[in-house]
């Protein structure tokens, strides 16, 4: 099932409502129909032999939910986080899932006309395309990310399982700094 975005009819012209925050010094946008909301770091529990880019599992409100660095997703280095550090708790592939984001910018409204496809050249060597397309802005370029790309099904299910196994483990100690 691959991820829609939220499009609305607005004097004829179609608009896509997207989150947008910052990993580095890159700006990204998700379908804001998949977001739950957005929190401060929360203690993060590590499940063992989870995927590098797993940082562990938070529990929001009695949900266990498994948590995403996005640094690490896009392979760049980590930072420690500070007091722009957020978490974004979306659904996907009927799961809810949080990724650790550097900051989280504003709700944007782009023409759907505005949104040009991703270049081929985007294409991960291991065959995922989470880029769904790319927007100019006043600012810069805007990044839209397809979550069901970004992290498999199977991985969810593996990390879920695992996190039910292990139970809470050891806490990550920079959540705690933030």
């Amino acid at each position: 099932m691959s991820q829609q975005l939220n499009f609305q009819a607005n004097n004829d012209n179609k608009l896509a409502q997207l989150v947008s925050f910052k990993v580095s010094e890159e700006e990204f946008g998700i379908d804001i129909l998949q977001v739950q909301e957005i929190i401060r770091m929360l203690p993060i529990a590590i499940v063992p032999s989870a995927p590098n880019f797993v940082k562990g599992v938070i529990d929001l409100r009695g949900e266990v939910i498994p948590i995403i660095d996005m640094r690490k997703r896009f392979k760049l280095p980590s930072i420690p986080y500070n007091n722009e550090t957020r978490i974004i708790v979306v659904h996907t592939h009927d799961f809810t899932v949080g990724f650790i984001v550097d900051a989280v910018c504003e709700v944007v409204r782009i023409n759907e006309s505005a949104i040009e496809p991703a270049p081929p050249v985007l294409t991960n060597a291991d065959g995922s395309n989470y880029i769904r397309g790319v927007s100019k802005l006043d600012k810069g370029l805007l990044i839209l990310l397809d979550l069901n790309s970004l992290i498999s099904l199977e991985i969810l299910e593996e990390l879920m399982n695992s996190a039910k196994i292990s139970g809470r483990c050891q806490e990550c100690p920079e959540a705690q700094k933030a």
